[in-house]
């Protein structure tokens, strides 16, 4: 695989007199017990992420799970106690404060729950401030801001003030803001949370069109496993600063690493996650009927559930395994 956008490896952040010094004292791997016992506060332990370009990873967690505190470790908006962070495989703990902000400036974009927008500023003006911020001239900041307010689908409102919008239209301007430097990675943290579910939705379903065509790097904090699965490429499960499990919704729900993982996923609707071919044995030589191993099974169920006798999976054209109506009732209901 290619070298990752963006990476940490092992960091650490500990919050308490001397928290570097203590690390090294425990040879860098002291356990949770003692990290408290000794009156430290745990926000991340050893945590080890990896995002490649174009890729949609979800960090997600209850609250104080260490989430926040990664992505903005991986910024380096606060220091990491200990560890490695990575941007295209140079090392961001040796970058000057000079080159953080021109790399903030022009590399990253960031969008928080509380996104902050100008009150003062029209939507265009708001959008259009990161370049501001860089020098960009007027004429062609305006004209960028322009183009990113039609793609956050906020076309003809460029003259609003945020008093003037809804919520989910004053989060647009927001994400819109974040894009106007055209950043390699994109950092979001919770930033639908605060949304009514209506609007939430919607909003989650504009993220995936501009995802679609923006093909960005992204790290995604929520705490809604819903939302994680709809999303993400690759999902982290987070707690007490640990990065618990990483990998697909599948493998998550299919194969959970400890019972906080399976606690996190014991409510989704497998029916509407897994696909065919995540259920599927191997090929059959009394399967009869054809059934594609890319769907989810919810969309084969009733061809799948119908069948005395085993269905051929297929993919592009090739017998790929088999799968039966008992394999697809064992595998909705043995989370019940």
């Amino acid at each position: 695989m290619n070298q990752p956008k963006m990476a940490c490896r092992n960091v650490w952040k500990l919050y308490g007199p001397d928290p570097d010094k203590f690390l090294a004292a425990h040879d860098g791997e002291p356990d949770l017990d003692t990290i408290k016992e000794n009156g430290y506060i745990p926000a991340v332990r050893d945590a080890s992420l990896e995002v490649y370009e174009g890729e949609l990873v979800v960090l997600m967690g209850l609250s104080g799970s260490g989430k926040s505190t990664l992505v903005r470790c991986m910024s380096r908006l606060i220091e990491p106690t200990a560890g490695e962070i990575e941007f295209d495989g140079e090392d961001l703990r040796a970058a000057s404060e000079r080159e953080l902000v021109e790399l903030r400036r022009h590399k990253m974009g960031m969008v928080f729950q509380h996104f902050a927008l100008f009150p003062h500023r029209t939507v265009l003006d708001n959008v259009a401030f990161p370049l501001e911020v860089q020098g960009v001239d007027l004429a062609t900041r305006h004209a960028r801001a322009l183009e990113i307010i039609d793609l956050v689908g906020l076309h003809g409102r460029g003259n609003y003030y945020p008093r003037e919008l809804s919520g989910g239209q004053q989060q647009r301007v927001g994400i819109g803001r974040s894009l106007a430097v055209e950043p390699d990675v994109w950092f979001l943290d919770e930033p639908f949370s605060a949304l009514d579910a209506l609007i939430r939705r919607e909003m989650q379903d504009e993220f995936l069109r501009l995802q679609s065509t923006l093909q960005k790097t992204i790290i995604f904090i929520t705490h809604d496993f819903d939302e994680a699965i709809r999303l993400a490429d690759r999902i982290a499960i987070m707690r007490d600063g640990v990065i618990d499990q990483m990998g697909t919704a599948e493998e998550l729900i299919t194969n959970p690493g400890s019972d906080y993982v399976a606690a996190f996923t014991k409510n989704v609707s497998r029916a509407k996650l897994l696909r065919v071919h995540t259920l599927m044995g191997p090929p059959s030589d009394d399967a009869q009927g054809d059934v594609d191993g890319r769907v989810f099974v919810a969309s084969a169920a009733s061809q799948i559930l119908s069948s005395a006798i085993p269905l051929r999976v297929v993919e592009d054209g090739e017998v790929v395994g088999s799968i039966t109506a008992a394999q697809v009732t064992e595998a909705l209901f043995e989370a019940e």
